[in-house]
């Protein structure tokens, strides 16, 4: 099955995109509930944030075991067991009797979860290459950033209707249906013959070569460095728009809707102009676009700048991080289509534990300060530049001087 075009292409895009939403939807659809749920459980701001971490924690290390595990047993088998403990995580999550099983059920739910995530970009890599890759990535993006939009304001719907543990019984219905949907549509797209050994020695031995490719660990920190940045943004804004600006939970999701949109930009310009612009130029107008509005962002926070000049900067960040996510994923999967898993995996975990880390450090300051999700973002921006022009370009570089 390789190459898939017209109703075939959207249905695959359709599906592969369903289950990729499962991560954002798994992170973001309780973010309106932040306030809430530190109110239930009696606690604080960085307790609740660190419930964001070990999600993030969870999705990265499943990553990392689901996607090599997917290239030993192909694709389905694993995606279906891990859709069924993503459903009984989220029952779990919305019963915890206290906000440290709370902290817990969410490590295994992002754990579960991973399997949507990993599993199809690497059926992406199975059924595609170059241009195609590329174009069919940026068709997966735009179904895939659809969550970003729609789950914080169905968070904040379910609000309007009952307490925050709907949110987590709604998240278990919709890995039912991702179950039941996989069950009677997907097909194995990586036969018996492609897959390798279950050899530990040999799982590690391809992690060992993927990270000595200065090129794809110059495409995976660039990218794990950005969505880091966005992961700090996704942490702290709900405070920021709330607590700061004095934001309805319900204006707060559209705010974060509206950067949604910026998500499906990036993604699309790169989906439709990649015939006429290469996927490198794309990466750094995305990087470019990102340290610039990164700086204004951060500017706008130490003047105390008016919503509209603090949203505009947030706005571009994001549509940054949509160019250089297609971007990056396409150029580092190119050549690893014999463990298009564990390079799935690799370039899945390190974003995760990243974001892992900046987002409890956006709740130092307390929940009144938008200084250190500034300065994250700026950071994480600046290294993105770094770990391109440091390792992928000037590997580039130095290939085209041998020559």
């Amino acid at each position: 099955m390789t190459n898939l075009t017209g109703a075939k292409r959207i249905q695959l895009a359709l599906l592969l995109g369903s289950l990729g939403l499962l991560g954002p939807f798994t992170i973001d659809t309780y973010l309106p509930s932040f306030p809430t749920i530190v109110e239930d459980y009696h606690t604080n701001a960085s307790l609740v944030q660190i419930s964001l971490t070990s999600c993030l924690l969870g999705l990265g290390l499943g990553q990392l075991i689901i996607g090599p595990m997917s290239d030993v047993q192909g694709r389905r088998k694993p995606l279906l067991i891990f859709l069924c403990f993503y459903l009984l995580a989220s029952l779990t999550c919305a019963f915890a009797p206290n906000i440290y099983f709370f902290i817990a059920s969410r490590f295994v739910q992002g754990f579960a979860a991973a399997g949507g995530l990993v599993i199809s970009r690497a059926i992406v890599r199975d059924v595609y290459s170059g241009r195609e890759l590329t174009k069919f990535f940026a068709l997966l993006m735009l179904v895939g950033n659809l969550g970003p939009i729609v789950a914080p304001i169905a968070g904040a719907g379910i609000l309007a209707f009952g307490d925050w543990t709907w949110v987590f019984i709604v998240l278990s219905l919709i890995g039912l249906v991702l179950l039941l949907t996989v069950v009677w549509k997907l097909e194995e797209t990586l036969p018996q013959e492609n897959r390798i050994p279950s050899n530990l020695p040999q799982v590690v031995k391809n992690f060992g070569t993927l990270l000595k490719d200065r090129q794809f660990a110059g495409y995976t920190l660039t990218q794990a460095f950005i969505i880091a940045g966005i992961f700090a943004y996704v942490s702290g804004i709900s405070f920021v728009y709330q607590n700061i600006y004095g934001v309805s939970p319900q204006g707060f999701s559209l705010l974060f809707g509206v950067n949604g949109i910026a998500l499906i930009i990036g993604s699309q310009s790169v989906g439709r102009l990649s015939d006429r612009i290469s996927e490198k130029a794309f990466l750094k107008i995305g990087l470019i676009m990102a340290n610039t509005s990164a700086a204004l962002l951060l500017v706008a926070i130490f003047l105390k700048a008016p919503l509209f000049l603090f949203a505009v900067p947030i706005f571009f960040f994001v549509c940054s991080i949509a160019i250089i996510s297609t971007t990056s994923f396409s150029l580092a999967m190119e050549s690893q289509g014999h463990i298009a898993g564990s390079a799935s995996a690799l370039l899945g975990v390190l974003p995760f534990f990243f974001g892992s880390l900046t987002a409890p450090l956006v709740g130092l300051a307390g929940e009144y300060s938008a200084v250190p999700m500034g300065i994250i973002i700026f950071l994480s921006s600046l290294f993105a530049f770094l770990s391109y022009y440091g390792l992928v370009r000037k590997t580039s570089i130095r290939v085209h001087a041998t020559r």
